[in-house]
């Protein structure tokens, strides 16, 4: 077994993940809990991130490298957005250092489109880019990340030079659990889906992205006046959801250019089956991957590389 070089941390709103990572970018162990941004601002972040890093009785002097909501303006240190357009690789250099610290700990920043027009920002997904995207790539890129708040990232010869989000995640929570439709769907998460009712949702979402709101309001009405299941209402507001997000993602995306779809379990198919009812090329990078490459790319830019060269 290797000897760990740098910890690598995605540290969410509501989740905390750690990986002890060797030169070679294998990972040695992990730690998951539920310790994201709200809890550590009450705990304290070096606490949370201490007790993980003796739980795995990780080296005293390790560097640690951190991306997501710890650099927000409420999290530990600000890290601030790099403004787009801009190099992807410039990610890699622009970390902030947290103070007082016994350990060398460095957050990555976030990305920010500050166009009045379309105003946006990212934290963390910056880094899943990183580990999609390959260092030398050319050409045009379109990477979707889906979520909460779904990301979809356009990337020309290495230059990020917009994105968009879409709060599809948030959107279809909202309406299952706090909204008249949430009787529709009463029990639906412990059937199997139902394909067909996704497939017709995801085609006339992205066919009329302008009747979405109505469409979501079939799955009532179709329970009430046809005899929709609830596993249907469910694919029927999931399906719409994805497809008016599809639609609006790639307006301005060249025909026949692929998308990166970086996700996993649950979204990674949903997501995959309406590319693929869409007859949209594809190609899939599992987000936990994704975050370590992008993270262990950054622990190199900033420590490895250094070491080497003056080794």
């Amino acid at each position: 077994m290797g000897r760990p070089a740098y910890a690598a941390v995605d540290w969410g709103t509501s989740s905390f993940r750690l990986w002890l990572i060797d030169e070679d970018g294998t990972v040695l162990s992990e730690r998951r809990s539920s310790e994201g941004m709200t809890t550590a601002a009450s705990t304290g972040f070096a606490e949370v991130l201490e007790s993980h890093l003796s739980a795995l009785f990780a080296p005293d002097g390790i560097p640690v490298i951190v991306c997501g909501m710890a650099g927000a303006r409420q999290g530990w240190v600000e890290a601030g957005y790099l403004d787009t357009p801009t190099l992807l690789s410039a990610i890699l250099t622009g970390a902030v250092s947290v103070p007082g610290q016994k350990r060398d700990v460095r957050i990555l920043p976030g990305l920010a489109q500050r166009s009045k027009q379309a105003p946006d920002v990212m934290r963390g997904e910056e880094t899943q880019l990183l580990g999609a995207i390959a260092a030398d790539a050319h050409g045009e890129q379109i990477v979707c990340m889906p979520g909460t708040h779904s990301k979809w990232v356009r990337v020309v010869d290495g230059v990020v030079t917009g994105f968009s989000t879409f709060m599809t995640g948030e959107l279809f929570d909202v309406i299952t659990r706090h909204s008249i439709l949430s009787h529709a769907v009463t029990g639906a998460e412990a059937m199997p889906a139902d394909a067909d009712a996704l497939e017709a949702a995801v085609k006339a979402a992205f066919d009329q992205p302008a009747l979405a709101t109505s469409l979501i309001f079939g799955a009532r009405a179709g329970q009430l006046l046809h005899g929709l299941t609830a596993v249907g209402a469910q694919a029927r507001i999931s399906g719409t959801l994805i497809g008016a997000e599809i639609a609006g993602a790639i307006l301005n995306v060249g025909k026949g250019t692929a998308i990166t779809l970086v996700a996993s379990g649950r979204l990674q198919a949903l997501y995959e089956s309406a590319f693929h009812i869409l007859s949209l090329p594809y190609q899939t990078i599992d987000a936990d991957a994704a975050v370590r490459r992008g993270l262990s790319a950054a622990a190199k830019a900033i420590w490895l590389n250094d070491e080497r060269r003056s080794a």
